[in-house]
């Protein structure tokens, strides 16, 4: 990201989400931030901006806290799971891609509570004029993507549903930043990417949808914790409790989906508009399920699909990477993600 970019496309640094990404070299160690609470016990979190601390703050769940919350802020999913596998700090959370590249360096992590929301904001972009109609008719044209993503796994597995492989077409590896910039400027003819940058496109870089990941991509963040952390009788019960508010903070979400995108934006210097298109796509449709069979099979699919493209170094069982202990009372991964409608 040295290259310049223009301002009014640009995101924070804050926003390259992470949550995506997967891990290539990275120094995005975290950054010492608040405590909030009292109490014998701290519990340790690793956060990115706009994340988990903004939206526990924002529905009031950081009240009354009977143990300590130390914030530490990383720049995106990868370094948030190197420091959970170092000890550093006992959960984080992440997106759907990172908890694969880490186990599959034998990182010491538990995934231990899943949200799922819709799949409309992971998509494949073309400007409005592109002839492009269908996933097919990206044969022998460019495609942005960031390599090792969630929206690299979309493009291979939209790719195939439409008779075509990664082959078939010009992929260009670009971080998002700079593959808005090169998609905006026309110097790549799509772009697979993730909200918020899908709002921000949409909004402000004359594109269209060409495809979604409704049914490519399985939609699921994930919270990730230290095995040491779950061993301790009392970090355990601590952490419980804490996915227990991150669980009503995104109900809170989903009832003022508004009152969110004013707070994110001013977090992430996000214009409004542009946050308030993201909740209402993405962000605000998740709720906390079970990290049940179906979501470790979907994990599972990612993994073995980045094993064939040779993009992590070995295979294995997402499910020797998981702890179900948080399950009780949460509905199946497969439920319907919330939308929202008239009157929402």
């Amino acid at each position: 990201m040295r290259r310049r970019i223009v301002p009014a496309l640009s995101l924070p640094l804050a926003l390259l989400l992470s949550a995506c990404v997967s891990p290539s070299p990275h120094n995005g160690s975290g950054s010492s931030g608040t405590t909030d609470g009292k109490g014998d016990v701290t519990l340790n979190v690793g956060d990115q901006k706009g994340n988990d601390e903004a939206v526990l703050r924002a529905a009031g769940q950081l009240e009354n806290l009977p143990y300590k919350i130390k914030w530490s802020t990383f720049t995106s999913g990868p370094p948030i799971l190197e420091a959970v596998s170092a000890k550093a700090v006992d959960i984080g959370g992440v997106g759907n891609t990172p908890p694969v590249f880490a186990a599959a360096a034998k990182s010491d992590i538990k995934v231990v509570a899943a949200k799922h929301g819709t799949s409309d904001g992971e998509t494949i972009l073309v400007k409005k004029g592109s002839p492009a109609k269908q996933v097919a008719d990206l044969k022998g044209r460019s495609v942005a993507v960031a390599q090792g993503s969630s929206a690299h796994y979309q493009l291979v597995a939209s790719l195939r549903r439409a008779g075509l492989s990664v082959k078939d077409v010009k992929v260009t590896f670009l971080q998002p930043a700079d593959a808005l910039a090169a998609f905006s400027r026309g110097k790549v003819d799509a772009w697979a990417v993730w909200d918020p940058y899908t709002s921000q496109a949409l909004r402000q870089s004359d594109a269209r949808v060409l495809t979604t990941g409704k049914d490519v991509v399985n939609g699921l963040n994930f919270q990730v914790a230290n095995p040491s952390s779950l061993k301790d009788r009392k970090k355990a019960k601590v952490i419980e409790d804490y996915l227990g508010r991150l669980r009503r903070a995104q109900d809170w979400v989903y009832r003022h989906p508004e009152k969110w995108a004013k707070v994110w934006g001013e977090e992430t210097g996000l214009p409004y508009q542009v946050a308030l298109d993201s909740v209402k796509r993405t962000n605000g449709t998740r709720v906390y399920v079970a990290v049940d069979k179906p979501a470790i099979a979907s994990e599972q699919e990612i993994a073995d699909t980045f094993a064939q493209l040779k993009l992590i170094p070995r295979r294995f069982r997402f499910a020797d990477y998981v702890d179900t202990r948080f399950n009780g009372g949460l509905p199946p991964s497969t439920s319907a993600p919330r939308t929202y409608g008239k009157g929402s």
